[in-house]
């Protein structure tokens, strides 16, 4: 049964969410043009762009979004495509270049937002094994349309803003130069919680961890928006991050004998609190959630990764990838006067439903509803250099890197922003 609390939580998540509480046949249909890199089945502009054309559930019922897309533009076709046949059952236009996919016939800007996805295809990786998705290039199209047309729209930019630091920073500066609403990142931090908690805001914390699945250049990054969409909330708010280390392998495991952060690793006790909440833990063929020994972990994580990074305030912060050990996010910080850790798993529901994708198309409706970013930009732009500074570390074979230039500072409101109900 809910509490008094939790009901006047939910309701006010309703209340915040009021923008997308009104019917198709309340709002007059807009219109959205779509930019991907491939649209195919389990890709993101499958798990996305498909929510404009077929609705999603949100508080216990179907919602149509008052979006229609009307183009799309896309720069790869697989054997398995699926975007020519979504165009022919939903009636939109398949482009031949981002610039008619944003005029939609017409001589001018005829959209009234931008769904850019910028991930899956085959590009090249740099240097130290960055994906070169040809985000920026596909923001860039979209934003030379709004300055040759004079009027710029909202825009949603799937996950990183790019591989390249001062590539992100320049669309970030873009958007505040046309002046229109930019939101951007993953759906990990909009998603379900378990338990559905936020890290009380205005808080004082000394250290933060996230233990999850994946590689890197891509569940880095959405390890490190569990990091960052809670650190924002503490006090005095965000001020960037100073430093970065990254480790592999063996290198993860002396960390962890360490036994805390000052030794080179990092707090036991956070990590542990994080194994409590999976609800994947690995187990021997007949044990029943029994927590892991040391040298199983060992045996079952075949190579692990950690980024242990710094913030200008001083918050220690570690990102753990233990594919073989967990399939999950969890979260767990060290909120000073407390004696226990704070910790969440981030719920990602199972296929097909993938609801949080859902979540995440609800901030970009909101945004391309209201005209005003639902969270802050700056938290993908933070965790985008997170994520070259982490892989440019591990290039040089686990150095501390100095990252000054990671010099973002932004606030948040205290409102949540992840789906309660």
């Amino acid at each position: 049964m809910l509490t008094r609390r939790e009901f006047l939580a939910a309701s006010a998540a309703g209340v915040a969410c009021a923008p997308l509480a009104a019917s198709a046949k309340d709002v007059p249909r807009k219109k959205l043009a779509v930019v991907t890199t491939e649209w195919r089945y389990h890709s993101h502009a499958w798990h996305m762009a498909e929510r404009f054309l077929t609705g999603y559930p949100i508080r216990g019922r179907w919602h149509q979004s008052p979006f229609e897309v009307v183009t799309a533009y896309i720069d790869q076709f697989p054997d398995n495509d699926l975007s020519r046949g979504r165009a022919k059952e939903f009636g939109f236009k398949i482009t031949p270049t981002i610039a008619d996919a944003l005029r939609n016939g017409k001589d001018k800007l005829d959209v009234d937002a931008v769904l850019i996805i910028g991930e899956h295809g085959k590009y090249e990786r740099n240097e130290i094994g960055q994906m070169k998705y040809p985000r920026y290039e596909f923001f860039k199209a979209a934003t030379d349309v709004f300055k040759q047309d004079g009027k710029s729209v909202p825009v949603f930019n799937d996950k990183h803003l790019s591989w390249k630091w001062d590539w992100a920073k320049e669309m970030v500066q873009i958007s505040r130069d046309l002046d229109f609403a930019f939101l951007a990142g993953s759906s990990l931090p909009v998603t379900w919680r378990m338990p559905s908690i936020d890290l009380p805001y205005g808080s004082e914390v000394d250290e933060v961890i996230c233990v999850a699945m994946g590689g890197v250049d891509s569940y880095d990054f959405h390890a490190l928006e569990v990091i960052q969409c809670m650190a924002e909330r503490r006090k005095g708010g965000e001020k960037g991050v100073v430093s970065m280390q990254a480790l592999r392998g063996n290198s993860v495991w002396d960390a962890m004998d360490s036994g805390s952060w000052k030794a080179g690793g990092w707090d036991p006790k956070l990590f542990k609190a994080c194994l409590t909440r999976s609800q994947t833990l690995a187990q021997d063929k007949t044990h029943n959630h029994r927590y892991p020994t040391p040298e199983q972990m060992r045996q079952w994580v075949k190579a692990p990764v950690a980024y242990r990074f710094e913030y200008a305030d001083g918050l220690k912060a570690t990102m753990l990838l233990m594919n073989g050990l967990v399939n999950d996010f969890t979260f767990g910080a060290k909120i000073k006067g407390e004696r226990e850790p704070l910790s969440t798993l981030f719920y990602l529901p199972p296929n097909p439903n993938v609801v949080y994708s859902a979540a995440l198309m609800s901030k970009a409706e909101q945004t391309f509803l209201t005209g005003k970013a639902a969270y802050p930009v700056e938290r993908t732009l933070l965790t985008s250099g997170l994520v070259e500074a982490g892989m440019q570390s591990l290039s040089k074979n686990g150095d501390t890197l100095q990252t000054p230039h990671l010099d973002v500072r932004y606030k948040v409101d205290e409102k949540s922003t992840y789906w309660l109900s």
